[in-house]
């Protein structure tokens, strides 16, 4: 469709209104051009982007489609109706578009790392590093594209790519604080390499910025850990986390009404007849965070009959999409008082139907999502082919690993970690949670202890597989060789031969962990 020349020229006025957040201007420009030609693609993706701006995710995506039935081959149009599609938790819908999208498509540095984010958000890292590295190659003065293949590049083991790449975006940009929290984790800092002095002069020009202190106080604890320097560890931690705790929403009370719901949820299932989807592929390893979950994942992972797909959030978003509750979380009481209504034999089979794009023809996966332990009793009803392995992990180390995580700040699910109360408080629930569940399920609920993993890896290994019916692969003690993508908190870590050193942490803390010791003695939570 033509496009006149005063049209292009409103056009791209309401692209730069967009750049300025003058979203009246933008819309009533490109309103304006859709009036005088309702044909006109652009007008529609501009108002796409509008409706986007303010959150209105599925608007922008029904309208970015408008846009794509005038000009159905344009790049720009169908990476962003790939991402609306991501937000809406349409996966299989936005894997197909990525899949459709072809490298001469491809010409401009934001495509490049657009797509990279999207294969990314996908699990297919391999193929998200070849366009983070074209979008750098191509533009390698933009600071973020840097970050997002320093980001990529760690997932992949890539560490001296990903150390370059995350220097060079401090470089480019020496504020952008989430290179510099995603710097100190790759290595253990040493006396004579550190980036303390920088972080510290980054730490001192910081304002009200709650984020960039939540970061970098994030990077100077880890950094000042690795120097056995506990005291300054801490104090970082804990001036890096108030802000943001008092800035959060207190989430006390909504904890308390779903771990409740989650207690009464065996019972309400008890009288229901035990029909699921019969499939003995999927192996969900849930707990806590920073439990030993990922290196359980990749010991069982090296297996020649074992998948892993990553931390997958399919189960709950089917859930969630079954009951269709009106509440706005995927996880909330008010669903969870719902579930008996669920069709699990429907719940088994979608979901397993949603991981064939990463698992293809293997035997069996792995769903390493650790929050999937307040889906247990669903798990067990949908598809009661599938072992459950639930790692646990000395209470205070729990508490202290969860509270020195910097968790993605979107997800609210991660809120109590600002704040050693609120973890301690969480981690008793859990506690008495899985308890609960050990109960009611019995032997399809498996536990396993993080301290028994790395201080008898052969007798453990042998364990697990025995409880996922899997023969003896030596593999799996070698899982240290495993080259997979591993795109969590550990990634640095599971790439290293088993240790113990982090087994007792807490006892480094000691003096500063009074209120977790006050929330297990007033639970009854045995630590030492």
């Amino acid at each position: 469709m033509q496009v006149f020349p005063a049209q292009q020229k409103s056009l791209d006025d309401a692209h730069r209104a967009l750049k300025e957040k003058d979203y009246q201007r933008a819309h009533s420009l490109a309103m304006g051009v859709l009036q005088e030609n309702p044909e006109v693609a652009e007008g529609y993706f501009i108002m796409a982007l509008i409706a986007h701006q303010h959150d209105n995710v599925t608007k922008a995506a029904d309208v970015v489609e408008r846009a794509l039935g005038f000009d159905p081959g344009n790049t720009d149009y169908l990476l962003f109706h790939a991402q609306c599609m991501l937000e809406l938790n349409r996966t299989e819908q936005a894997r197909e578009i990525v899949a459709g999208i072809t490298d001469p498509q491809v010409v401009s540095a934001h495509q490049s790392d657009m797509l990279g984010v999207l294969h990314s958000r996908l699990g297919q890292h391999t193929a998200a590093l070849v366009y983070f590295r074209r979008a750098c190659a191509l533009q390698p003065e933009d600071a973020s594209y840097q970050y997002n293949l320093a980001s990529c590049a760690q997932f992949s083991g890539l560490f001296d790519e990903a150390e370059a790449a995350y220097e060079k975006a401090i470089a480019l940009q020496p504020d952008y604080y989430r290179s510099h929290s995603s710097l100190s984790q790759l290595r253990r800092q040493s006396p004579d390499n550190n980036h303390i002095e920088r972080l510290l002069s980054l730490w001192s020009s910081l304002d009200n910025d709650v984020d960039a202190r939540l970061h970098i106080g994030h990077a100077l604890a880890k950094e000042y850990e690795d120097l056995g320097n506990y005291r300054l560890a801490m104090h970082y931690l804990l001036e890096a986390k108030r802000e943001k705790h008092r800035q959060v929403s207190d989430e006390a009370q909504d904890n308390a009404r779903l771990f409740s719901a989650l207690h009464r949820m065996p019972q309400r299932l008890a009288d229901l007849e035990d029909v699921g989807f019969a499939t003995d592929e999927p192996i969900f390893i849930v707990g806590m965070p920073r439990t030993g979950t990922t290196l359980v994942e990749r010991i069982l992972s090296s297996h020649a009959q074992v998948e892993s797909a990553g931390e997958l959030a399919n189960f709950s978003l089917l859930v969630k999409r079954q009951l269709q509750t009106g509440t706005r979380w995927v996880l909330d009481a008010e669903t969870i008082d719902q579930a008996h209504r669920l069709d699990f034999e429907q719940l088994g089979r979608e979901y397993v139907e949603s991981t064939r794009h990463l698992t293809g023809n293997s035997p069996h996966f792995i769903d390493k999502m650790p929050l999937n332990f307040m889906y247990v009793p669903l798990i067990a009803k949908a598809l009661p082919g599938a072992r459950i392995i639930c790692l646990r992990r000395n209470p205070m180390d729990t508490c202290l690993s969860n509270f020195r995580q910097l968790f993605a700040t979107r997800f609210s699910y991660y809120n109590y970690a600002y704040s050693l109360r609120d973890t301690a408080e969480f981690y008793a629930r859990f506690h008495d949670l899985m308890n609960h569940y050990a109960q009611s399920l019995g032997d399809r609920f498996y536990q396993v202890h993080y301290e028994n993993v790395v201080q008898q890896p052969e007798k453990e290994t042998r364990s697990l597989l025995r409880c996922c019916g899997l023969s003896w692969d030596p593999r799996c003690l070698e899982f240290d060789d495993n080259q997979a993508p591993v795109a969590t908190a550990s990634s640095v870590q599971v790439r290293e031969k088993i240790y113990n050193r982090a087994v007792q942490r807490w006892r480094h803390y000691e003096p500063w962990l009074g209120e977790a010791v006050t929330v297990f003695e007033q639970n009854g939570i045995e630590y030492r």
